[in-house]
């Protein structure tokens, strides 16, 4: 009977992986399976609603299965699958961005930029896949302006107006790949020349038609303490609610703001704080392309000081790239750094890390890129950060983990890492520790704003001063930032968040464990079993589910022998 059930049980995960696959086939790219990548998917209203009743459905299907009646193994999963399919459902039905956000434009931009960053086949196929989708762009569009409801939110809607403005940048790199490859007047290149007219004429029709409907736009988007406070008890956060979390925020902001002085004064004890930093922040790279490379020689330092320390496994044939953020992504999506995860299914993953040069032209700009700096960004970026993590969560075999990433233990486990590289002696001279309590300090910030903005406590104004005044970040990037924040409830809050839930867990397996806790196994417990609420991995730590994820021995023989 168990095994009957648990076989019900993942054929119901199969078919609903298998509709996600059909129904979205960027994410299928993402996710390495290039069955779709000559296709965008129906944006229109109605395959929403599908989306939203097809989750439903799903949902009533797993609650309808006799728990008691699965093998534990199976019970854990079949929970895990309800968590993620009731935040979604929350997203599709309470949420509902998608019908006051118009993100037609960057989705334009993540299916071109899916296929051509990545060399998963040769490149005149991936071109030939792109002329597709390029094709597809003005019907999808067209589904995307019936989508839009009555109440578009000004300010999300003015930020994929500027993903359109700068969408030929995009399009020009698709050109220019496509002449290096195909002779002029040759069938392929003609029609693919003939694709990118023809989607950027879509786009700028786009830009006209979503600029008429700001006429009537709102700025009334905050979610409201009771639909805020109903998110953050699905978001299963060890049962805190949102007093609790802006708590945690206000008491991290403070810690890190006394850290940070601290080692101001290790520096100078003659100087301000703000001098200090000043002077740490005028110690980068004299390029942006100069910067890249000290991004790549930061991460390559940082992931031989995991192996030298024997701080974690690192999965095989892992790899990583460093490179500009795409120019539809800069502004409000990724104002600083952002990372792309290896597709799962691809035959020989790759991540990729991409920076931002800088936002709207700021001249600045560079004082974001100093060395100090870019050793924290790339130990959370990288090793042992979202790469490292998220290259060892694709060995797990689990369908329903492929598509859990908590944000609280995605991004908690890059800011853990922070941290926890500092303890194990990497670049843990005070300016290096100086830019750690920055950063942390912004993401404190981040807590707090998280919560306030959300029960509609602070304008974005308001905000972006807030931001300013704690980081002193320049006002184009904070407010670039803040934007961010109006439209990922709950996410932003996750970074540090997830870092205290972490060091947490970590002090509460130490005292269980006693003389037999080894660090490099409690984080390969945490790696290997996926994305996962830290609440969820608290429980397989406990023994539920079969336990916690290891990578297979031989891999463990490797990394004990190397260090």
């Amino acid at each position: 009977m168990t095994e009957q059930l648990d076989g019900r049980f993942w054929g119901l995960v199969e078919d609903h992986f298998a509709y996600l696959v059909r129904a979205l086939p960027v994410f299928a790219t993402f996710m390495g399976i290039h069955s779709e990548d000559h296709r965008l998917a129906d944006a229109s209203r109605d395959a929403v609603l599908d989306r939203a009743l097809h989750e439903r459905r799903f949902v009533n299907d797993l609650e309808a299965l006799d728990a008691d009646g699965l093998s534990p193994e199976t019970r854990f999963e079949r929970e895990l699958a309800l968590h993620v399919s009731r935040l979604e459902l929350f997203a599709l039905e309470e949420e509902r961005t998608w019908e006051r956000r118009s993100t037609a434009v960057e989705e334009v931009g993540d299916a071109v930029f899916a296929i051509l960053a990545r060399e998963f086949a040769p490149l005149a196929d991936r071109l030939e896949s792109i002329t597709s989708r390029l094709e597809a762009v003005p019907t999808s569009l067209r589904q995307h302006r019936g989508r839009l409801g009555p109440r578009p939110v000004r300010l999300w809607n003015e930020i994929d107006l500027g993903s359109a403005a700068v969408m030929r940048a995009l399009f020009d790199e698709v050109v220019t790949a496509g002449r290096h490859m195909w002779p002029e007047g040759s069938p392929a290149r003609r029609r693919l020349e003939s694709a990118v007219t023809g989607a950027q004429a879509a786009v700028n029709e786009y830009a006209g038609w979503l600029r008429t409907r700001l006429a009537d736009a709102t700025d009334d988007w905050p979610l409201g303490r009771e639909r805020y406070e109903h998110l953050v008890r699905l978001r299963a956060l060890d049962g805190l609610d949102g007093d609790d979390i802006l708590a945690a925020g206000e008491e991290q902001l403070e810690r890190n703001r006394a850290a940070r002085r601290e080692a101001a004064r290790e520096i100078d004890p003659d100087a301000t704080e703000r001098e200090v930093i000043e002077r740490i922040k005028h110690d980068h790279p004299a390029t942006f392309e100069q910067a890249l490379d000290a991004y790549r020689d930061a991460m390559l330092r940082a992931r031989q000081h995991v192996i030298d320390h024997d701080l974690a496994t690192l999965p095989p044939g892992e790899t990583l790239s460093v490179q500009a953020t795409p120019q539809y992504l800069r502004n409000a999506s990724v104002p600083f750094a952002a990372y792309f995860p290896p597709p799962r299914f691809d035959a020989e993953p790759s991540g990729i890390y991409v920076v931002t040069p800088s936002v709207d032209g700021d001249a600045g700009a560079m004082l974001e890129h100093y060395r100090a700096g870019i050793s924290n960004t790339s130990v959370h970026e990288a090793y042992p950060g979202h790469h490292l993590q998220l290259s060892a969560a694709n060995t797990h075999p689990s369908l329903v983990r492929a598509l859990v990433d908590a944000p609280e233990f995605v991004e908690g486990w890059g800011m853990y890492s922070e941290q926890m590289m500092r303890e194990h002696g990497f670049d843990a001279d005070p300016a290096h520790m100086v830019a750690l309590y920055s950063d942390a300090i912004w993401r404190s910030c981040r807590m707090i704003l998280d919560v306030r903005l959300h029960r509609g406590e602070l304008t974005v104004g308001q905000a972006t001063d807030f931001l300013v005044a704690r980081t002193g970040f320049g006002r184009a990037n904070a407010q670039a930032e803040v934007f961010r924040y109006t439209y990922t409830p709950t996410y932003q809050l996750s970074y540090l968040l997830g870092k205290v839930l972490l060091l947490r867990l970590r002090e509460d397996e130490q005292r269980r464990r006693g003389a037999d806790f080894s660090l490099r196994r409690f984080h390969d417990q945490l790696l290997y079993s996926g994305g996962l609420p830290i609440s969820f991995h608290r429980r397989l730590l406990g023994g539920e589910g079969g336990g916690p994820t290891l990578p297979p021995a031989d891999l463990q023989d490797v990394a004990a022998a190397v260090s």
